[in-house]
């Protein structure tokens, strides 16, 4: 659901949109003019909101023939210097990973989203956290990273895009969006930004079929022959990714001044802890929520950080899949606390009543 109605300088009416089609307004007002995708449930909202959109801004939109040509074309269009997106679900990320795996060694910007489904095989359409893994450690072959942003309401899906889009440029490393099938299918009011469509930033390094006199021919690829230099692009990459661990770490802490528990969950779920956190209030039992938004740079000091209250005994990790950002949480606590795993498998939510009975378990056995 689109509209344009002005009301203000800065903000336009508030319009309710699934997760999906903010996600793709989002791009549209990012600046991005190429999308390339494959159909595939529950992220099929994001190829046909730019196929309607994409030709009322003069950009492009393409429905390839499968998820392996959809991730090469947006190769392309990243290395002729676009502002290019992808998306789909979890079997049709797989798919993708040689060309994400390309395009990192190519250091090439661009933003890839996964509104994960539930695993593995072909799984469920159902809602799902099992991708973590694949999201934050790479995914495909070789020493690379995706700054990874995981929204948690559609707002939140709307801003993040858009941030996607300017660390990708800035850094020129792949970004991902990790939503789900929850967070894509629910209808929330997005204040949409009524600002200018700013212009992308000059890529030098781009193959833009620009000839300037003096200036050297670009090149974009992945493919090193010789050992110094393979050696040299993956010191160039960690050096990066450095850079990105110091300055993007992004966390929401909720409810952690004297908690005597901390919750660790990420996207919808956390919306959920963020209710079971209510009643165990009501019970006397004060409980905290840390919340990754960037799932890579993991927020790895904020968990330190907490591991230094007196107050606080122990960290409960929920998640969607069989527990996998519990390991990240575990490295960071670093056998300072006792750390517990909240695990729903395939497509189950859970319910606010089984964290609450979690922690009450929890302060039992203390």
């Amino acid at each position: 659901m689109y509209c344009n109605k002005k009301i203000g300088g800065d903000i336009m009416e508030r319009v309710l949109m699934k997760g999906n089609e903010a996600i793709a307004e989002a791009a549209i007002q990012a600046g991005c003019r190429a999308f390339f995708g494959y159909p595939i449930t529950p992220q099929n909202q994001i190829p046909e909101y730019m196929s309607k959109r994409m030709p009322e801004v003069d950009g492009v939109f393409l429905q390839a023939e499968s998820e392996i040509s959809a991730i090469n074309m947006v190769y392309g269009a990243a290395g002729a210097g676009a502002r290019v997106m992808t998306s789909s679900s979890s079997p049709g990320i797989s798919l993708k990973q040689e060309g994400i795996s390309y395009i990192a060694g190519a250091e090439l910007p661009c933003v890839i989203v996964n509104i994960v489904r539930g695993g593995p095989g072909l799984g469920s359409i159902q809602a799902a956290q099992s991708d973590y893994f694949q999201a934050t450690k790479g995914g495909g072959h070789g020493d690379y990273h995706l700054i990874t942003l995981s929204p948690s309401t559609v707002q939140e899906a709307y801003d993040l895009v858009q941030l996607a889009f300017d660390l990708s440029d800035k850094y020129r490393v792949p970004s991902m969006i990790l939503g789900d099938g929850m967070l894509g299918q629910m209808m929330e009011p997005v204040k949409l930004k009524n600002k200018e469509i700013k212009k992308t930033p000059i890529k030098s390094w781009a193959t833009d079929g620009i000839f300037e006199k003096g200036r050297e021919r670009n090149i974009i690829n992945s493919l090193y022959i010789e050992m110094d230099e393979i050696e040299e692009l993956n010191k160039r990459l960690q050096n990066r990714y450095s850079k990105i661990k110091n300055n993007e770490v992004m966390f929401e802490e909720y409810n952690t001044k004297d908690a005597e528990f901390v919750i660790v969950a990420y996207g919808t779920v956390a919306r959920i802890v963020k209710n079971s956190i209510e009643v165990l209030k009501s019970k006397g039992i004060n409980v905290g929520l840390l919340r990754p938004i960037t799932l890579w740079p993991f927020p790895d000091k904020a968990i330190q950080g907490l591991c230094k209250k007196n107050t606080i005994k122990g960290f409960l990790t929920v998640e969607m899949s069989a527990g996998q950002m519990v390991e990240d949480v575990r490295l960071a606590v670093e056998g300072k606390k006792r750390v517990e795993l909240l695990s729903k498998l395939g497509s189950t939510i859970p319910e606010p009543k089984e964290i609450v009975d979690k922690i009450l378990d929890m302060k039992e056995g203390f």
